[in-house]
């Protein structure tokens, strides 16, 4: 479902969006939802990332590092220094 929703902006915002909008060939509207589509994802991400941290394992995830693998590392994987 769509929505209609008043929108104030600044007039530099507005011509610059209206220009990026023309340039990639849709509609002011249609820019600035999926711009805002993209600023929600971006948040809902980031708190995803940092729910899954707060319940990291920092010993857990030493451990497994700290193993060893039974084959070498790819080309460019290699740890400096070893």
């Amino acid at each position: 479902m769509s929505r209609t929703f008043p929108l104030r902006l600044p007039e530099s915002i507005k011509r610059a969006a209206q220009e990026l909008a023309c340039e990639d060939g849709v509609s002011l509207n249609q820019f600035i939802a999926t711009a805002v589509a993209e600023k929600v994802s971006a948040l809902n991400t980031a708190a995803y990332f940092r729910k899954r941290a707060a319940g990291a394992d920092r010993a857990e995830f030493d451990r497994v590092l700290a193993r060893l693998g039974s084959l070498p590392p790819r080309e460019g994987d290699e740890v400096e220094g070893r």
